[in-house]
């Protein structure tokens, strides 16, 4: 089989029918260039919005919570052991909300290989004060350089930086909805007061913005130990312990084990944000679904040129078969002349798709919720230009497939008969 003297001939079938060609060439051009465009698009949006929300949530989070009494104090009388029970909601016991042995625990967790990063919180709740205005407060207690390097806290900062309230001895990154709702700016101060009536002064060296109103209304952040002070608890008192993990799969099953060794409660980044994974996938599939489609349709386009290619060139095939060219030759230039649609619309798609999207990822991108994000989001991962000329070279294929058979079947003697 002269594989060069069979693609000449496609190449020349081809050239002869340039607009349909074109036109074949142009519905697989679009086809990839809109799988290109949509997984960018689509994925650069979920990669924000993980960011956004995964990349605040620790992978696990111990912390004592608050349950109601596992047994009810009567169970415990023999006299009663064999009757129903009818004494109900008896209320929980009170419980310190800060965890046993916080840093022995951290020190155990940071020697732990699978572990990337321990951070300790303590979480205050007060009231910002402002003349008489009183907002509801939530100080998070916290390593501003950790949070930094784990949590990506400088993503959310408008004004300042972790580095400003790490230095500052009474510093705090201010919720910018509370800042706005008392008229402070970075270099003013802000008095907090605890539940318990304790007051404490406080330098704003930063705004903080997560892009959730009601979180920005009361959520700051300050150093540890001014948590402590103003909760008038010791160095050792930590409320939670957020834990980074090499490998975020293992959240679950490391989160139980440390709920049972710690005796303490622990959530893992699965469990606590459930929901949005799911919109997450949703939404992938959904852009796998509509470019796979366009591609079928592209693939359609085709088969419906090159069959009504083949009925023009009856002739043509004919005198092949007369000349010596099997019918396996002639299935393998139908076959060809598909490929090549494909590997010309597939490269111009990929052309298409790529310039399409860094063009989208120029366009401006203003918001007030989300601002440290200047322009839309656009995933160029590799895999999806890989995927796209694949799938175009296989739809090409199978739709040149199916009429060359047809083709390869076309006995010479009755086409020259009709004549």
């Amino acid at each position: 089989m002269n594989y060069k003297l069979l693609f000449s001939i496609s190449k020349t079938h081809l050239l002869t029918r340039k607009k349909q060609s074109g036109i074949a060439a142009l519905g697989v051009t679009f086809g990839i260039g809109t799988y290109i465009i949509m997984m960018g698009f689509m994925n650069g949006l979920n990669g924000l919005l993980d960011g956004l929300v995964l990349n605040r949530t620790p992978h696990i989070r111990l912390y004592s919570e608050l349950k109601p009494a596992a047994h009810q104090p009567i169970e415990g009388v023999y006299e009663f052991k064999d009757m129903e029970l009818m004494v109900h909601s008896i209320k929980p016991k009170k419980v310190q909300m800060k965890i046993h042995n916080a840093l022995p625990i951290m020190k155990h967790l940071k020697a732990q290989k699978e572990i990337l990063g321990v951070s300790p919180q303590v979480k205050a709740q007060g009231f910002y004060l402002g003349g008489n205005t009183q907002l509801a407060a939530l100080l998070i207690g916290t390593d501003p350089i950790k949070e930094k390097i784990l949590y990506n806290l400088n993503d959310y900062i408008v004004q300042g930086s972790c580095e400003a309230l790490e230095k500052a001895d009474k510093g705090i990154l201010l919720g910018i909805g509370a800042a706005k709702k008392l008229s402070l700016n970075v270099g003013d101060f802000v008095q907090v007061s605890s539940i318990s009536g304790e007051i404490i002064s406080l330098k704003i060296v930063g705004l903080y913005q997560s892009g959730l109103a009601e979180i920005d209304n009361a959520q700051s952040f300050v150093n540890l130990p001014i948590a402590q002070l103003l909760l008038g608890e010791s160095k050792d008192f930590i409320t939670d312990i957020n834990i980074k993990l090499k490998n975020m799969e293992k959240a679950p099953l490391l989160a139980k084990e440390y709920a049972k060794q710690f005796n303490t409660t622990a959530v893992d980044i699965q469990t606590a944000n459930a929901q949005f994974e799911t919109g997450s996938s949703i939404r992938t599939l959904i852009s796998y679904a509509v470019s796979i489609t366009l591609l079928i349709v592209a693939g359609f386009g085709i088969y419906n040129i090159l069959n009504m290619l083949i009925y023009e060139k009856m002739n043509d095939i004919a005198i092949l078969k007369a000349t010596g060219f099997s019918g396996s030759d002639v299935k393998w230039i139908f076959i060809s002349q598909a490929l090549i649609i494909g590997v010309v619309g597939g490269a111009l798609g990929l052309l298409f798709g790529y310039v399409v999207t860094s063009i989208i990822d120029r366009t401006p991108f203003d918001t007030a919720a989300l601002p440290t994000i200047k322009t839309y989001p656009i995933d160029y991962n590799p895999k999806y230009y890989i995927i796209g000329m694949v799938f175009s070279l296989i739809a090409t294929f199978f739709a040149g497939y199916f009429p060359s058979r047809k083709a390869q079947k076309i006995d010479p003697v009755d086409i020259i008969r009709g004549q």
